[in-house]
């Protein structure tokens, strides 16, 4: 392996194939390109090991690639990933699958996985079609000792010098609004890359719609376990490696329900106002070891879940009315996001919760007319 040098910007490097802790076979990615703009500047240098799988098992060759110094900042695109490595978690279906796309398309080699083996290897081969990097694994993220399993697993197959973290931070749909759980991140570890990471999970948590009033304990430690301790607990996990990349860049996703009131969504608005200050506080307290933290909030975005919910014409025309947009957002209007926050053109971006909501958030009273 080679000996790390310092160098004061960024780092170069190659990302063949991102293993994942599930037994599935990956898409072969071919070499990234060489450049790697991460936004803000490491203290360290970081070198890289390929990764080649030979089989479903985990059975990785490890070979070194040679550490090389970034070019000056000010010949940084500041717009492209290329060279950067992405993992999003829940990455087959709606916002989850127009991230994996936005980021691959801006350059990033992705790892994504998702519970449902049969969708994920339908997606890969799509994405392979597009010419993208993109590989996959199936695990679910959403328990404890599998967040934890993963970080040990991921570790070992990299022989310690790149530590990639499985389920950073989980956030989950509703049954009543669609909610996006998704994590962005950059970190390295030693001699590895700083890697962007993206955790979204798919139909893993829960909303209790009902007054506050007649919550129960139980219904209460339920959601706040499965929408904030959840959160909290990867946020622990991933910080060593987020303060040893010397440049992170954690991205939650939230909700309107965390700015304002809606129908019977207390609790739920609680867990998402507690997400929002979880924000601004990591961006002070990690603010030291250049680690940015920033949330987007989306509102009712086009998916086949919303639009199941949105059946209700009635009720659509509601939504309609309080949007001063008058519509849905698509997928990719919450992508495009995230991609921004992963972006070098967003490193003195930190503490900020942006909506994506079509305006309604901040819809006091303005009644729209035909």
């Amino acid at each position: 392996m080679d000996t790390p040098v310092s160098w004061p910007n960024y780092g170069k490097h190659c990302l063949n194939f991102v293993l994942m802790s599930e037994s599935r076979s990956l898409v072969g990615l071919g070499p990234s390109s060489p450049s790697s703009p991460l936004g803000l500047p490491l203290k360290n240098a970081h070198g890289f090991q390929s990764l080649k799988s030979t089989s479903h098992r985990f059975s990785p060759t490890l070979c070194s690639i040679k550490t090389v110094p970034h070019p000056n900042p000010s010949s940084i695109n500041r717009w492209s990933l290329d060279g950067a490595t992405a993992l999003v978690t829940g990455g087959t279906r709606g916002i989850g699958r127009a991230v994996v796309a936005e980021l691959a398309g801006l350059g990033a080699t992705v790892h994504t996985c998702a519970r449902n083996g049969t969708e994920l290897d339908k997606c890969l081969r799509g994405w392979e079609e597009e010419g993208f990097r993109v590989s996959g694994s199936v695990c679910d993220v959403s328990f404890r000792d599998q967040r934890e399993e993963l970080v040990d697993t991921v570790s070992s197959v990299f022989n310690g010098n790149l530590n990639i973290l499985v389920g950073l931070f989980i956030y989950f749909f509703l049954s009543f609004i669609f909610q996006l759980g998704i994590v962005v991140f950059s970190l390295s570890h030693e001699n590895a890359v700083a890697l962007f990471v993206c955790y979204l999970i798919n139909n893993v948590g829960t909303n209790i719609r009902k007054p506050m009033v007649e919550f129960t304990s139980e219904e209460f430690a339920k959601l706040f376990a499965t929408n904030f301790e959840s959160v909290f607990h990867m946020s622990q996990l991933a910080y060593p490696l987020l303060k040893a990349s010397g440049a992170g860049s954690v991205v939650f996703t939230s909700s309107v329900s965390g700015f304002v009131s809606l129908k019977s969504m207390s609790v739920h608005g609680a867990t998402k106002g507690a997400i929002n200050q979880l924000t601004k506080n990591l961006a002070c307290e990690w603010a030291e070891d250049n680690i940015r933290s920033n949330a987007v909030a989306p509102w009712y975005i086009r998916t086949s879940m919303v639009e199941q919910v949105l059946s209700n014409k009635e009720y659509l025309e509601e939504v309609y009315s309080r949007t001063p947009l008058g519509r849905l957002g698509d997928p990719t209007e919450v992508s495009s996001l995230v991609a921004f926050l992963c972006l070098p053109a967003s490193s003195y971006i930190t503490g900020q919760i942006i909506c994506v909501d079509g305006g309604m958030s901040i819809n006091g009273f303005y009644p729209r007319h035909d």
